[in-house]
């Protein structure tokens, strides 16, 4: 399926904070890190559109951070690119969505930089 994305509705979480376990490491293993998500779901504004003015007619910002919360709780992810290939698979399932990205930022690794992270994104096949 071609999607344009001029013709879809941008949702997005921004900078959500969340404590969670992931690393390799072993010192990782044994406490929780701060993670940051930042997701953007593409949506045909056909699908988006509301009539009503009722929330069943859009895709809920719940969705999103719902998703992430239940894969955080499946337990210790190693690797980030782990993370965001889950994350994005399940936002994917969502019927009205036609494409995402995902991306985790790990603030706290290292003193002289902002962030290590990774980012996917994927279109609805």
């Amino acid at each position: 399926m071609n999607v344009d994305l001029t013709q879809c509705r941008r949702l997005f979480l921004k900078n959500y904070e969340v404590n969670i376990n992931i690393g390799v490491h072993e010192f990782e293993k044994k406490g929780e890190q701060r993670v940051l998500f930042n997701v953007d779901l593409y949506v045909p504004l056909a699908l988006s559109t509301p009539h009503r003015d009722e929330l069943e007619e859009v895709v809920d910002y719940d969705f999103m951070r719902q998703t992430i919360a239940n894969r955080i709780a499946q337990g210790h992810i190693h690797l980030q690119e782990t993370l965001c290939d889950d994350v994005l698979k399940t936002m994917l399932a969502h019927p009205k969505v036609m494409a995402a990205r995902v991306s985790t930022q790990k603030p706290d690794v290292y003193p002289d930089c902002e962030s290590v992270g990774v980012e996917v994104f994927g279109v609805k096949p």
